[in-house]
């Protein structure tokens, strides 16, 4: 993710609030991606990102201009969207909105690819939303952000080495859900093509 301009976020830190309308502008992408990623819903995603910056203009005498500003407004994201899951204690979303802003890939001719992607991103998501919520945010930002573990220790206020844990704890929880949901699916499907009576 791109810094912002030096004079850009000195003005932001005196208070000018059309500075800070660039910096919205500039960051609303990525803040949005993360908060709809780690809330799978879009209009709870508008909310948090809305959330952030509002956050982020009131607390800006707390910014430390040593750190990465955009690692510092992706952490006050993290951290609503953490809250946020935390009060929900949410298991399940609504994917179809997601699915909805799905642009098909025009290198994709044939349907029944388009419907696995469709159907792997559904599981994709779903696996996530079973991670705790610091596990989640962990993936969404190193994959997602290619945020770096220092990085996302700075979002979310850990330390490097814990990063390493949750990135490795929630890896392996994702590897056997997926291996676990793809053999019970394929299961599945076997017995729907064996004839009756085998």
């Amino acid at each position: 993710m791109k810094e912002i301009e030096p004079v850009i976020l000195q003005r932001v830190l005196e208070g000018d609030g059309v500075a800070f309308g660039i910096i919205v502008e500039s960051f609303q992408r990525p803040v949005f991606n993360l908060c709809y990623r780690m809330l799978g819903n879009h209009e709870a995603a508008e909310d948090a990102a809305q959330e952030t910056f509002w956050r982020a203009f009131r607390s800006i005498h707390k910014y430390n201009p040593e750190r990465s500003y955009p690692t510092w407004l992706l952490s006050i994201a993290a951290h609503y969207c953490i809250d946020q899951l935390r009060k929900r204690k949410l298991s399940v979303i609504d994917m179809e909105d997601y699915l909805a802003e799905i642009v098909p890939d025009s290198k994709i001719p044939n349907p029944e690819s388009m419907t696995l992607q469709k159907e792997q991103q559904k599981q994709v998501q779903e696996l996530l939303n079973g991670l705790k919520p610091l596990d989640q945010a962990s993936i969404i930002l190193r994959y997602w952000h290619e945020c770096s573990e220092e990085e996302i220790g700075q979002v979310l206020n850990i330390s490097k080495n814990a990063v390493k844990s949750r990135l490795h704890y929630a890896r392996k929880k994702l590897s056997v859900a997926w291996k676990n949901q793809n053999q019970y699916s394929t299961q599945v499907e076997r017995r729907n093509y064996l004839p009756l009576g085998i």
